[in-house]
């Protein structure tokens, strides 16, 4: 019996040793991980505020007074968290440095933010944030203050060169934009509400974004407000990628979306900023717009890509070339246009003078036209045709239209060499949205030269496909499809 009892023990005491390790191997895989665990999976960017934060300015914009102008309107509960704080409030004269009465004495127009680019004073900013001021100040984060020069500042792409008399200041590092990464994490810092050295962050949400502006912009979901403009957008590298430059806002503030300028558009332009002090670029005289899919279905295009000419400037260098209302512009120098953005951009990093080869889509065929590349220059102002005198012999057609032949002067005012007006419209041509007035250039990709020539043709169409019209407005040209069967 005490045999057989102290057997017992003996087998208890070994299995109980034996299962102990499985037992605490289960705990611990259990347990939460340690705090220093948790830390370590979550970003620090401490290192990158203390590495980039010297580099970072406040700029300061002022303007002589020039009598009353109105103040703008400014949300209760903001005004009162700025005089909580003994900020400016924009748009009002600041009393900490300005005074708010008499002509000529300078008064505080805006706050933004930049970026040191060499260790000799240049700084890089929004040109939306030095546009129209008298004097620009840069504070740097040892509160020197310093009265800037603006070297050079381009509204299209909206970056600004300003320098500033100095020496041994930190520079920024410039980074590859390339590398860049959706979803990638990124900080901003800058001068929101003039809170000097604000650090936000938050991750890359897109790249290329074409929001219609000259540049493809980063966005991201990194706290911007107003006063962030100008400041950099860095990678956890502690390199610049961007400008932050604009955001999304209903209420002027911010609200989860905003965007940057890529670092390496930027570095282009300042470049041509600081050697010149203006940016040259290419053009051939030509406005434009998207290609829709039901437009590429309609005239044989396949899919929606390039970018549809709505208006050639005579005397521009496209017009010279031989490019025509309507053409498509499918590739430059075999450089692929998937969205109508991108044209203005490859032609305009084209040096002025020389010969590019444009690929267009005419008529249901593509041809290669040389081009002479221009200067760009701002545009001039257009004179809008008015209507003119109608040639009898019009065209009723199945389309809902009537036309009639353009008189010579017509054409000689509006620069065309064949078409014909719409006198009236109904039916599905209405529904498409054609007016009275309209001169119709082509129909499924024919070349319309007269008012029966252009009853012949819609005798001939299929009448249960779509049907596409290209169509001469005023001083625009632009696609139309009209469904017979509808």
């Amino acid at each position: 019996m005490t045999s057989s009892t102290a057997s017992g023990h003996s087998l208890g005491r070994a299995l109980i040793s034996g299962l102990l390790p499985l037992f605490v191997g289960l705990a611990v895989l259990g347990a939460p991980p340690p705090a220093g665990a948790q830390a370590r999976a979550l970003p620090d960017f401490t290192d990158l505020a203390e590495q980039v934060g010297p580099s970072v300015v406040n700029i300061r914009t002022l303007e002589r007074t020039r009598g009353a102008r109105g103040m703008p309107e400014i949300d209760e509960g903001m005004e009162e968290f700025f005089r909580r704080f003994g900020i400016p409030l924009p748009g009002r004269p600041d009393p900490r440095r300005d005074s708010p009465h008499g002509n000529g004495e300078p008064q505080q127009r805006g706050v933004g933010s930049g970026f040191v680019l060499s260790s000799d004073g240049l700084v890089m900013t929004n040109a939306h944030v030095v546009d129209g001021a008298d004097d620009v100040i840069v504070t740097l984060t040892d509160k020197r203050e310093f009265k800037a020069r603006i070297i050079g500042a381009d509204k299209r792409t909206d970056v600004a060169v300003v320098k500033i008399d100095t020496t041994g200041l930190a520079a920024v590092r410039i980074g590859d934009v390339s590398r860049l990464k959706v979803g990638e994490w990124v900080v901003a810092i800058g001068s929101p509400f003039g809170l000097d050295n604000t650090v936000t962050a938050g991750i890359v949400s897109a790249k290329q974004r074409d929001t219609g502006d000259f540049l493809p912009l980063i966005q991201t979901d990194v706290a911007i407000n107003p006063g962030n403009s100008g400041g950099p957008l860095i990678n956890m590298r502690g390199e610049v990628v961007g400008i932050n430059s604009q955001i999304y806002s209903r209420s002027g503030g911010y609200m989860g979306i905003s965007f940057a300028i890529p670092i390496d558009e930027a570095m282009r332009v300042a470049d041509q900023l600081r050697t010149s002090g203006r940016v040259i670029r290419g053009r051939i005289g030509v406005q434009i717009d998207q290609v829709t899919k039901e437009v590429a279905e309609s005239i044989g295009l396949g899919k929606p890509m390039g970018a549809l000419v709505r208006v050639v400037e005579a005397d521009g260098p496209a017009g010279k070339a031989g490019i025509e209302a309507g053409d498509i512009i499918t590739k430059v120098d075999g450089r692929a246009i998937e969205r109508a953005g991108e044209l203005p951009r490859i032609i305009s990093s084209i040096k002025p003078g020389s010969r590019s080869t444009l690929q267009v889509f005419r008529r249901g065929a593509y041809r290669d036209i040389q081009v002479t590349v221009g200067e760009f220059e701002p545009e001039r102002p257009r004179r809008v045709a008015e209507g003119g005198a109608k040639e009898q012999g019009t065209a009723a057609s199945a389309l809902g239209l009537t036309v009639s032949d353009l008189s010579e002067d017509k054409k000689h005012e509006l620069k065309l060499r064949a078409g014909v007006q719409i006198d009236a419209v109904e039916g599905a041509a209405a529904r498409a949205g054609l007016r009275d007035g309209d001169v119709i250039l082509s129909i499924d990709n024919t070349e319309v030269t007269s008012a029966r020539q252009f009853g012949t043709l819609v005798a001939k169409l299929d009448k249960s496909r779509p049907v596409s019209v290209l169509v001469r407005r005023g001083e625009w040209v632009n696609y139309f499809v009209i469904r017979p069967n509808r």
